[in-house]
């Protein structure tokens, strides 16, 4: 086998060289900077600048550039990309398309579902699984494409017909340097990987949306809520508790579309989706029917109903701007129905990531809910307490309290909750671990949840 030699954040591969050799490895592609190879009989040595971007290539290679022979649907920015790929995929299937999927919550091809360990794998896998997707009859590929992903070249060498902005906010500030690194990794899908025939499709309400309309010299296709010179936007729409009612122009024809998902940013999600349809020539009834059956991804907005007198949302939001979104979309939700209960919000943040938007969400929870418990997200190496302490500084109001333990702050949510009331948990979305000092241990907001609201009726 060929043993890749790729420099990590914690680990470098150089350092497993020797380790490969006696595993049988018969050439090594390292880095030219930073290594030297040594006499070893029947060994290729292969020294390249980048390692990331040689096994980007190779992968491609290794498995025929099987994204040439697909339509390649690739999905950026900081929230909405899995639900998009869900709705795109109802649309294409209900068309009668083979389709597969890869993104946050699980990998599909067709009708086979595979764990997703990340969002968007390491090239070698996300080659692997085109090409499997291809043996199988695949026709369509949806993909969510990460920042990390595009930074780290695991897309590199592959061809999207599409590519889709949805919008672009506060996040892996750990990660990316600045707001102008974030936003440039995002631009790489459209200036770099976008066939030059290919379509982007961007949400022209968001600023950096605006500004990547202005930098790339690909065909564009613009949606928006607010726009009307957009290709297709919403003149007006209907929030209620079990549905979402949307009326959208397209080509100056008024259709009134109805989705079971809740909330603006599903609004703005549908939109994304319908566009890609509208681009594969999908007939618009097709498209309304698909709409109707599509079910919420785990942990995006997911109404959590065991009979309780009040309303329970999962979601996951974990950044300022989607728990902003969220929260609005919450008290449209409460202004359009006439709806008297109060918004009871739930949430923490994620230890070992940018610390800058605690307070930032801290803020936000504290002044869109009319109470808030602050609490553990996935703590990883920092002591809960102290991620906590940086969420309260952001906040003004005396409307919180701090339970640090998650399991017995969901309890006291749900106890707290009288008849109309709204809780939200946010953060953990579909995720069924908690990382701890290292450990994964099994953790779901919506099993506890659903457990709780059971032994109420009790």
């Amino acid at each position: 086998d060929v043993f890749v030699a790729i420099r990590g954040q914690n680990k470098d591969g150089h350092d497993f060289i020797d380790e490969a050799l006696k595993n049988g490895a018969v050439a090594i592609v390292y880095e030219k900077k930073h290594y030297k190879p040594f006499s070893h009989d029947n060994i290729v040595w292969i020294g390249v600048d980048e390692s990331r971007d040689a096994l980007a290539w190779l992968s491609s290679k290794f498995y025929g550039c099987p994204s040439k022979n697909l339509h390649l649907i690739g999905i950026t920015g900081t929230n909405g990309k899995t639900t998009t790929s869900y709705l795109i995929r109802e649309i294409l299937k209900k068309n009668g398309k083979k389709t597969g999927l890869i993104g946050t919550i699980k990998y599909f091809i067709d009708e086979d579902e595979i764990t997703a360990p990340h969002t968007t794998p390491e090239s070698l896998q996300f080659q692997k699984l085109l090409w499997e997707m291809l043996q199988k009859g695949v026709e369509y590929v949806i993909s969510e494409v990460s920042s990390h992903a595009l930074s780290l070249k695991r897309v590199d060498y592959s061809e999207f017909e599409v590519a889709v902005f949805t919008n672009l906010s506060r996040e892996h500030l750990d990660f990316h340097k600045d707001m102008e690194d974030y936003f440039l990794a995002k631009k790489k899908l459209f200036a770099d990987l976008l066939r030059s025939d290919g379509l982007a499709i961007i949400n022209i309400d968001d600023e950096y949306g605006r500004r990547l309309a202005k930098e790339i010299k690909q065909r564009k296709f613009f949606y928006s809520l607010e726009d009307p010179k957009a290709d297709i936007y919403v003149k007006n729409y209907k929030l209620m508790f079990t549905a979402t009612e949307i009326t959208v122009v397209i080509d100056g024809q008024e259709h009134i579309l109805k989705i079971p998902l809740l909330g603006i940013p599903n609004i703005y999600n549908t939109l994304s989706a319908l566009s890609v349809g509208l681009l594969f020539k999908i007939p618009l009834d097709v498209i309304k029917l698909a709409l109707l059956d599509v079910k919420a991804p785990q942990g995006r907005f997911e109404n959590i109903d065991e009979g309780q007198k009040f309303y329970v949302f999962v979601d996951y939001a974990h950044t300022p701007d989607a728990l902003e979104r969220l929260l609005k979309s919450v008290l449209k939700l409460k202004e359009e129905s006439g709806h008297k209960g109060r918004i009871i919000t739930l949430f923490g943040c994620g230890g070992n990531r940018d610390r800058g938007k605690r307070p930032q969400m801290g803020k936000i929870a504290s002044e869109l809910s009319d109470y808030v418990i602050l609490t553990s997200d996935n703590p990883r190496w920092e002591e809960p307490r102290k991620i906590i302490r940086e969420i309260e500084e952001g906040i003004t109001k005396d409307n919180f309290i701090v339970v640090t333990d998650r399991k017995e702050a969901l309890k006291i949510s749900v106890s707290m909750c009288e008849k109309g009331d709204i809780l939200i948990v946010a953060g953990k979305g579909h995720e069924d671990y908690q990382e701890i000092e290292g450990n994964r241990i099994f953790f779901s907001d919506r099993e506890i949840l659903r457990d709780l609201l059971r032994n109420l009726k009790k």
